[in-house]
């Protein structure tokens, strides 16, 4: 009993500590936060570290990284350097050209301007005065932000500045089709939203951009299209450390370091420049789920949006995932496995298993395939035989990569060779039959092109572009008869 009436009088006399026992007291709770941080690392920092300086070990990372938790930065570090020199690091500072991520701004610009009444999305284009043809008068600016406007492309023609992507618009009367039927990823209809965005606004888009988004949203390192020397700006480069050629293309694109694109991000998660149904309205694309739309593509089962970008060699990606409150983004200037290893981060986060990639068979033998293609797959042969474990054989993609290289090279016999490999290799993927397909058919070997076409579609029957091909080659193949 009497032990009893003692812990119930020292339970209720803590409110009566002395200021000794209060500084205990934070004391052990700040202990059980050291405890929790410690076990967070332990289970979450230290892995990712791991995976990600074995990636810029292999050569498959040079970037910036960061991870958000519950609204929390828990890891943020840079790999690698600025540009092909090798001389000045990375730092969390460094800008990127971040591609196709960089339309997220017209879009969420348009919606801002919607939802100010300045405009409607079910406005036609022809409403704005833009010097357009007729189609104009059937495309919306919902169509435009879903790529289902059917406008003239402007991306195979590649347009070096604005008066050239006008001139491609203004002097094509033709939709490829009927706005709202199909879907159409082309820079055109981001061109034409960025001009929208000027007639309604009566200022640039850069501008519009700077006084509604940047500064707002306090992005101090983010600046549309930087000049060379500007600081803290990177350039893309390739295995062979050859510096990408400047970007000559349509206007309008911002650079941005990863604190700056976490805070975008952070500011759509959190409806502070657009509304909750505004962001819906671009996450779901309703003329083509499974494309995605301006801020990517969204799934919806699993509440998880992602996007990536490249332009040359720079390549990002980010993957936001709002039922699990984890934001992920990779930044590079190198053209580096981001995409693999956005998702291998998400899956480590999540608790499920995921592998620290390997290096990259297609990067070991590439240079080996340009000069002599022979020996580069007897090294394939002893590199599969010997070290196994240590490269990617289990990926088509990267023979594949390599295949198309030497392709686009005008190599088409030693990429024929190399597909050929990768179709012994995976025999049961279509995607590489479809590959060989059209190495053959460049060659104008379209007896064996459309051999390997037919083959792709009997292992996917949904191969849309095998379909086409097989037409396409039919009738060469009548007049050799």
């Amino acid at each position: 009993m009497k032990n009893i009436i003692t812990t119930f009088l020292f339970l209720f006399s803590i409110p009566v500590f002395s200021q000794k026992s209060e500084k205990d007291i934070q004391f052990v709770k700040q202990q059980k936060t050291d405890i929790t941080v410690d076990q967070t690392k332990k289970n979450l920092i230290n892995p990712i570290d791991s995976l990600m300086a074995k990636s810029y070990e292999r050569g498959l990372f040079n970037g910036n990284v960061l991870i958000a938790k519950n609204h929390k930065i828990i890891y943020q570090k840079s790999f690698g350097f600025t540009d092909e020199t090798h001389t000045t690091y990375l730092n969390d500072k460094s800008i990127f050209n971040i591609g196709s991520i960089a339309k997220e701004f017209n879009a969420v610009a348009i919606m801002i301007l919607a939802e100010r009444g300045l405009l409607n999305l079910d406005d036609t284009i022809s409403k704005f005065n833009l010097g357009l043809p007729k189609w104009s008068e059937k495309v919306t600016i919902r169509h435009l932000i879903n790529y289902a406007s059917g406008i003239p492309p402007i991306e195979q023609l590649k347009p070096e500045n604005d008066a050239a992507a006008w001139n491609i618009l203004r002097s094509n009367d033709s939709l490829l089709f009927e706005p709202g039927t199909s879907y159409r990823y082309d820079n055109g209809n981001v061109f034409l939203q960025r001009r929208i965005i000027e007639k309604v606004t009566g200022i640039s888009f850069e501008k519009f951009v700077i006084k509604n988004i940047v500064k707002p949203l306090k992005m101090t390192n983010s600046v549309f299209e930087p000049k060379l020397d500007y600081k803290n700006r990177t350039s893309c480069y390739d295995m062979d450390n050859v510096r990408c050629p400047e970007l000559k293309f349509i206007s309008g694109w911002l650079w941005v370091d990863s604190n700056d694109l976490y805070k975008w991000i952070e500011a759509l998660n959190s409806n502070r420049l657009i509304s909750k149904e505004s962001l819906q309205t671009l996450l779901n694309n309703p003329y083509a789920k499974d494309e995605g739309g301006s801020l990517g593509r969204y799934f919806e089962n699993d509440e998880l949006q992602r996007h990536n970008g490249v332009s040359y060699k720079f390549e990002s990606i980010y993957l936001n995932d709002f039922k699990n409150n984890i934001t992920i983004i990779l930044v590079s200037n190198n053209l580096n496995r981001v995409w693999d290893l956005g998702h291998i981060i998400h899956n480590l986060l999540l608790g499920k298993e995921y592998e620290i990639p390997k290096k990259s068979i297609y990067q070991e033998i590439r240079k080996e395939s340009l000069s002599n293609v022979n020996k580069a797959i007897e090294t394939y042969s002893v590199l599969k035989e010997n070290s196994k474990n240590e490269y990617s054989f289990e990926n088509p993609g990267e023979l594949n990569k390599l295949g198309y290289e030497l392709l686009r090279g005008g190599n088409v016999d030693s990429a024929i060779k190399i597909f050929s490999l990768n179709v012994s290799e995976f025999p049961t993927s279509a995607n590489v039959y479809d590959s060989r397909g059209e190495a053959y058919f460049n060659k104008k070997e379209y007896q064996l092109s459309k051999d390997d076409y037919q083959k792709s579609l009997e292992l996917d029957p949904t191969n849309q572009n095998a379909k086409e091909m097989i037409l396409k080659i039919n009738p060469l193949l009548s007049s050799k008869k």
